[in-house]
Formats: structure tokens, sequence, C-alpha cells
């Protein structure tokens, strides 16, 4: 009992034997929720209270009951009041940072209930004001800051959002947790490199940090250093770690594992079904509508797109020899696989439709396949999907992996199909394709291919919505 409560406060930075050292030191009377003695409830209430940040220099604590009427008016939700009062504030007292603080604050509250972008700016904009005034007290730029990069985040701003985290981690050089915000940044403007050395420099500060852990390794893996990402990955997500819990971890860990032939990816894959990220240990798309039937293999029936099947059936042939003339020409169109899905050989594909949007440059290439298409907003608009020809030459393997998003089910046509050596894996049940018919099937769940033919293989794929996603969910999900 005694180690596991000292692995609990280890795990926040404080040693148990500090608290009790710190009791002993008040007379062994601190005793917070009055069961008559110091225990794990009095040790979090103390640790709250030693953690309390300062937000108030010795001229704001002058003022101090102005400031709190201002705070509670926000505190109530009532922010239009609370705004007037910290304005008044600052144009009585324009050096009080903690009064320009409120003003931020209540114009961020405000800009939140506005639904507001210019009014977020006014915050961001303050924010700034904050943190350039005289005798700020640390913990209050700390604040300020955190909270600037955040909204410039929400708005966007990515570039300003690293600008402010660059600025804090200069700041406060020791704060760990900062750095590791900067690594983020890095990467959300795809600046794997910086974050990989950001992290480092976490690490090599900080070997246990299960934050800066999980990110290392998820940038190993994005370098294709499949082996080396594992234990960060592994070892991060073990340390239960604020931020570690996240799907993509476990998605990117378990997929790594599979890579290396070790089964227990379906351990953590389990975990992550457990901690909510994934639908089942075979469905693991991350970006979903809950509630959306469920199955890995469908019929045109199941779908209700009977009438797009037929037509891409009835048409195969028509579809097949335009995209032949595409793929036998010299104007290298059919593009690369490029998302690190293949194990060996090569698969080439050539867009029609992305995100919903017609590719018009392709469609040039194929004007009756993308004729044809056109009267099926199913596909055509289906903005997390995409249409396009694939041809995979022979000794391609393609690792197992799932789509991103339970929103679509995924048709295959098939137009050249060797008579034997193709074959298709979702989930425990495999297909093989037939030229001239559709196979449906759910990409968010696991699925795997091989091509051991001896000549290659060319299919036309075409994403649809899912059928049970309304008009307005249709319209109103982001493009993936």
């Amino acid at each position: 009992m005694v180690l596991a409560l000292l692995g609990a406060w280890l795990s926040v930075g404080v040693m148990w034997f500090d608290l009790v050292d710190y009791n002993s030191a008040l007379g062994g009377v601190y005793d917070a929720d009055g069961d008559g003695d110091f225990d794990v409830e009095d040790a979090k209430v103390l640790l709250a209270k030693k953690k309390k940040p300062k937000l108030l220099n010795k001229f704001d604590k002058t003022i101090k009951s102005e400031i709190n009427a201002a705070e509670k008016l926000r505190k109530k939700g009532k922010i239009e009041e609370s705004l007037h009062a910290f304005e008044a504030l600052v144009q009585k007292f324009p050096q009080s940072s903690r009064c320009r603080y409120g003003k931020a604050q209540a114009e961020d509250d405000l800009a939140e209930k506005m639904r507001s972008n210019e009014m977020l700016l006014k915050a961001v904009n303050s924010y700034k004001e904050v943190a350039e005034l005289p005798d700020v007290p640390p913990d209050l730029i700390k604040a300020t800051l955190k909270r600037r990069a955040d909204r410039q985040q929400f708005l966007g701003r990515t570039r300003g959002s690293l600008a402010t985290l660059e600025k804090l981690v200069q700041i406060f050089p020791e704060d760990v947790s900062l750095k590791n915000d900067l690594g983020v940044a890095h990467l959300l403007l795809g600046d794997n490199k910086s974050a990989k050395r950001i992290y480092e420099e976490v690490l090599a500060r900080a070997p246990h940090d299960g934050f800066a852990k999980v990110h290392y390794g998820f940038i190993l893996k994005s370098e294709n250093k499949i082996a080396e990402s594992i234990p960060y990955l592994r070892e991060g997500l073990e340390t239960g770690d604020p931020g570690t819990d996240d799907g993509r971890f476990y998605f990117h860990l378990g997929d790594a594992l599979q890579r290396t032939g070790d089964k227990s990816a379906y351990d953590w894959y389990e975990a992550g079904h457990r901690r909510g990220h994934f639908a089942s240990v075979w469905q693991r798309s991350l970006y979903n509508v809950p509630g959306l039937r469920a199955q890995p293999w469908w019929t045109a029936e199941e779908t209700g797109y009977t009438v797009l099947v037929k037509m891409l059936e009835r048409n195969w042939l028509t579809i097949r020899d335009e995209a032949l003339s595409v793929l036998d020409g010299t104007s290298g169109q059919f593009l690369p696989e490029d998302e690190n899905l293949r194990e060996t050989g090569d698969w080439g594909q050539f867009t029609l439709w992305q995100q919903g949007r017609k590719v018009a440059a392709s469609c040039r290439h194929v004007p009756k396949t993308c004729g044809l298409l056109e009267r099926y907003p199913e596909a055509t608009s289906c903005k997390r999907g995409q249409i396009k020809f694939s041809v995979m030459q022979v000794g391609t393997h393609v690792w197992p992996h799932t789509g991103p998003t339970n929103c679509r089910l995924r048709m295959h046509l098939g137009l050249v199909i060797p008579s034997k050596g193709c074959r298709i894996r979702c989930t425990n049940q495999t297909r093989s394709w037939e030229e001239g018919k559709v196979l449906i099937f759910d990409d968010s769940f696991e699925h795997e291919v091989w091509q051991e033919a001896e000549s290659y293989r060319l299919i036309f794929i075409v994403d649809v919505w899912h059928p049970e996603l309304t008009q307005l969910q249709r319209q109103t999900l982001s493009p993936i």
C-alpha cells in the first residue's frame, strides 16, 4: 500500500515522504477531510494548495476586491457585465496585469458565446498586452501566453501559436510541458524534423516523460523506423501521463507491432477499444459518427445504392477501356501509393474525385467514366472518400490497415483481374475480385491485400457515404 501511494505521488513529481514531513512540521494537525489523520485526501488538498498559481503582483493585491468583483461576474456567466467591469478597471489601472488578463478572459468567453472570431482576435491581442506589461508575475505570464497560443491555434494561426510557444519556452526553459507543447506546434505545421529535435531535448532532460515518448515514437514511425518507434510508443502509453491516452498512439503502436510480426498488437488494439478510442478491435478508424451500422462486408441491397452498383457493372467495359488508355499511355497519370501501406511491390492510383471534389484534369482523360458518375451524389459528394482507379503489380502486399472514418463504404469494381493470386481480407473474411462485379466493404475495419498473380490487377474504387448518414451530416461533416 505504501509503495502504491509512493508511486502515485511520484507520478505527479511529489514524493510521499515530502508530504509527511510537511505534515510533521505542522505538528501533525493537517487534516483537510476531518477524519483524524493525514491521508491521501489531505495530501491532494495540500498539493492543490501548493500548486495554486500566483496571479497578483504587489499593486494588484491593493485592488484585489475590485478584481474579485469583476471576476465573480465572469464566473457567474454574466460575461458582458464582467467585460465592462474589467474594461473600466483597465482604463483606471492601465498597468494592472491582472485587470488586463481578466479583460482578455472575458473577451475569450464572449467570443465563445457569440461564436465570433473577431471577438476572439481581441482576446488574443489582449493576452499579448498582458505579457508585455511590467512586473507581471511569472505564473500570470505563463497562463496568459499558454491561453494565447491555444486560441491562436483554434483560429488556424498555427505559426503565430508556434511563435507564442517559442517565447514561453524562452522565458521558462525548465518547464518540460511547454517544450512538449512546442513540439506539437511543429507537428501541426508538418515540421517533423523540428518536433523530433524538441522531443529529443525533452527526453534527454526527462527520460521518463510519457508525452514526449509517444510523440517521439509517432515521429519515428512516420520516418518508417518501425522497430525503433515501438518502445517509445509502448512505454509512453504505459506511463498514463496526460496527453498520452490518445487513439492515434494506440493505433500506431498496434500497426508497428503488426509490421514486425508481434501478435501483442491486438492486445494494444483491445486496450484502445477499452479506452473508447476504437469501435472494436477490428474497426479502428478515428474520425467517426457514433451509432452507424458496422459490418465489414456489405451487399448492394444493404447499402441502398443498387442503382449505382448496377450502373457500374453494366458499364464496366467502358470504364475498363478508359482506364487502360491512361495506364498504357505515357502521361504517367497513375501515381504511387504514398501512405506507406505497402510491404512490397508497386501500387498506383489515378484519382477522379477527392474529398467530394472533381479532379477535372483527370476526368479529361476518362470523360465517359466521369460522365457516368456525375449522376450519383452518394459517391461524387462524399467528402470523406475518393473515386479512383487502382493498379497493383505482381508481388505487392499491402499491410493490414484501416481507413480513417466509418462515414463511408468502399466499392471495388473488378476491371482486369488475373485468374488466381489476388485477394483481399477484411477482418477474418477473405474474398477475391471478379471482372465486371462490385465488392463492397467498410474500410474502417482492418483489411489486407495480396497480389501474387502473374500479371497486374486493375480495379475501380468508388467511395460512397454510409447510407445511415443524414443529408445534414453529409453536408456538414469535415472532409478527410
